[in-house]
């Protein structure tokens, strides 16, 4: 894999992961405040999809090798 796409792949991780950690925190606040049970529930699935990107592109900047 070129240098510049992995540095692309890995500034987008990056952001992932801001992402994830934002929901993470907007969830957590929302429980405590009592919120719509629905709308935690969209939090949570729009969390989990961050989630499954960032694995995505952790896989492709360290592919799985088998020993």
């Amino acid at each position: 894999m070129p240098d510049q796409e992995q540095a692309a792949l890995r500034l987008q991780l990056a952001r992932l992961r801001q992402d994830h950690a934002d929901f993470d925190a907007a969830v957590n606040a929302m429980e405590a405040t009592g919120c719509d049970r629905l709308q935690v529930q969209r939090m949570k699935k729009k969390k989990l999809a961050i989630k499954d990107l960032l694995q995505d592109i952790e896989d492709q900047i360290v592919p799985d090798i088998i020993a």
